[in-house]
């Protein structure tokens, strides 16, 4: 675990600017008075959650190209991934004879920041049929760091770790890797 860190000017700044774009999304307004709380509100939690937001870059939001990168995934891909999975659970629990073979399987994750790994374990845990119950660091089998997921799936198909992991993962990872490099 990281150890906590004095909060930086740009850290601040940086965490006020994501928490008033949310603001901004969740009002869906742009009077006045709501403008203002906005700007309250978000420089009251930048004050007090910046030092545990902000790890990395303080503005790493702001490169176009991972900010397009970022909205492609949740517009498009992510959705794409939620539907299939949604029709894979549907067609189980409507069939007559439902196929499943519950199960854990330990998925390696080829992800270096805590962010990407957040983002992906959110993204599979959405998914129905899965869910990510634990993120363990250790050692591959030839003896490298890397990072394990530990994974319910509604229905086992895969023993082999690496072959699980691309079903499961499907093409979130790549994705969330192009935004946390």
């Amino acid at each position: 675990m990281k150890s906590l860190r004095k909060t930086t000017f740009p850290a601040v700044i940086s965490t006020f600017v994501i928490c008033f774009v949310f603001w901004l999304l969740i009002t869906w307004s742009l009077a006045v008075q709501e403008l203002i709380a906005g700007a309250v509100v978000s420089l009251a939690v930048s004050l007090f959650a910046a030092r545990f937001f902000i790890h990395e870059k303080a503005f790493w939001f702001l490169n176009p190209v991972k900010l397009i990168v970022g909205l492609i995934y949740c517009i498009v891909i992510f959705p794409i991934e939620l539907i299939k999975a949604n029709l894979d659970v549907a067609f189980r629990a409507l069939s007559p004879k439902p196929r499943v073979n519950p199960g854990f399987i330990k998925v390696p994750v080829g992800l270096k920041s805590d962010y990407g790994k957040a983002m992906l374990a959110n993204s599979i845990t959405l998914t129905p049929g899965t869910i990510t119950v634990d993120i363990e660091q250790g050692k591959n089998d030839t003896g490298n760091d890397e990072c394990f997921f530990y994974i319910h799936w509604i229905d086992v198909k895969e023993k082999d770790r690496v072959k699980a992991g691309d079903i499961i993962k499907g093409t979130m990872e790549k994705w969330v890797r192009r935004i946390f490099v």
